[in-house]
């Protein structure tokens, strides 16, 4: 039988899983990540699907950390916790300190490059969640850098929490807005999708190719239609990065 591994990506907003089997992502969920020490349908799926291993990405904190522990730890598995590393799973860590690199956007970049090795182009990798994040990888798996901003939702917060008189808006996007819900939702969406489109323009000067941009995280369903180039969608990305690292741990680490 295929081993099953489960996949735990907890980020800033949400605890996302699923469980592979067959290269198949099945018994999926999801919970609001504050809610994540008292939640019960990721316990019921330990106590009830036989897991060989439990492989996580967290980037929501110590409290978060011990929570998922105690629930794997609870089904008697134990947590993998991982982490960048200067090289892993054909992928080069070019940041100034490896480790330092968030271990979502990790997970990312080596599920991108496994998915395509064919392309012969290098990849935005953009993740957009409550921060935004563009990152570039060489179609021989360099990771060369990224940018890190706030996500559409987390810019409409700010101008919430900031000033005196603007609203969390329930806007759409125009071209011209003329109320202020409007002008916020847009703004924010161009305030992202611009970004998207400068650095995808940064790689193509760079390299002398455009980039194959391959995108995952709820803000993405808002931003794709507003970019000026193709994208493809994997909601799973830092899920099936984190398959391949587990997969690339049998028996040990690699080079980190």
């Amino acid at each position: 039988m295929s081993e099953r591994i489960l996949g735990i990506d907890a980020g800033n907003t949400r605890v996302k899983w699923g469980v592979n089997i067959d290269n198949a992502w099945l018994h999926c969920g999801a919970v609001a990540t504050v809610d994540i020490s008292r939640q019960t349908q990721l316990r019921d799926l330990l106590k009830v699907q036989d897991v060989d291993r439990v492989v996580v990405s967290n980037v929501a904190g110590l409290a978060v950390a011990r929570a998922i522990t105690e629930l794997v730890h609870a089904s008697g598995k134990v947590a993998d916790f991982v982490a960048a590393c200067a090289r892993q799973c054909g992928v080069v860590n070019s940041y100034d300190e490896p480790s330092r690199l968030g271990c979502d956007r990790w997970a990312a970049l080596i599920a991108a490059h496994i998915a395509a090795p064919a392309l012969q182009r290098p990849q935005l990798v953009v993740m957009a969640g409550t921060a935004l994040t563009i990152d570039t990888l060489t179609a021989d798996g360099h990771f060369l850098g990224g940018v890190i901003m706030p996500g559409a939702g987390l810019m409409r917060s700010a101008l919430k929490n900031a000033t005196a008189q603007l609203p969390l808006p329930q806007g759409i996007y125009r071209a011209f807005p003329t109320n202020t819900d409007d002008a916020i939702t847009t703004g924010t969406i161009e305030a992202c999708a611009g970004a998207i489109a400068r650095q995808y323009a940064q790689v193509t000067n760079k390299v002398g190719s455009s980039p194959h941009c391959i995108a995952s995280g709820g803000g993405m369903q808002e931003l794709a239609a507003h970019l000026p180039f193709p994208i493809s969608i994997n909601d799973n990305l830092v899920l099936d990065g984190l398959l391949a690292i587990a997969r690339s741990r049998n028996p040990a680490p690699q080079d980190c």
